[in-house]
């Protein structure tokens, strides 16, 4: 998993991504990179592995960077999933999280009741409701890997 060591948020998405493969007994190890220049190790790192992939953390710094990521991934042949879309119409593998589109959306019903009157401590905490799972299966063909029918299906968008 790639984190951003600098994030809030990194050492709960680390503890969550932990208690997940051990359930499947997998090998985790954590690669941490709050700038540019760092990007590049994990894919490194992990090019020398066999049957490696890489999971990259929720973070601001990571999301604005899906071009970069879908480049490293492809040049040293690591397959990546990511929290968002974009990462992969970029070229990436997989994505699976919150819909963008109906986040906005969300955002913008809860500015609407705040702008007829309604206060924003008062407004409930609203949650994600829509996920989506995004696979290209161009990208897994230049990495061999073969994609289950069963997840092709449950996929919200197939990239060819």
């Amino acid at each position: 998993m790639l984190i951003n060591p600098k994030s809030p948020a990194a050492e709960l998405q680390t503890k969550d991504a932990l208690t997940a493969t051990l359930a499947v007994a997998l090998q985790f190890d954590v690669f941490r990179a709050s700038t540019q220049s760092e990007l590049e190790t994990p894919f490194a790192s992990l090019a020398r592995l066999p049957n490696a992939a890489l999971l990259v953390g929720v973070d601001p710094f990571f999301d604005s960077r899906p071009d970069q990521f879908a480049t490293l991934a492809a040049r040293y042949r690591v397959p990546t999933v990511y929290n968002l879309r974009e990462f992969v119409v970029a070229g990436g593998l997989m994505s699976y999280g919150a819909s963008i589109t109906d986040t906005y959306r969300q955002a913008g019903v809860y500015a609407g009741r705040i702008l007829k009157g309604s206060k924003p401590s008062e407004l409930p905490i609203q949650f994600p409701t829509r996920f989506e799972l995004v696979i290209n299966l161009k990208t897994a063909k230049a990495l061999g890997l073969p994609v289950p029918p069963t997840l092709l299906a449950r996929a919200d968008e197939v990239i060819e």
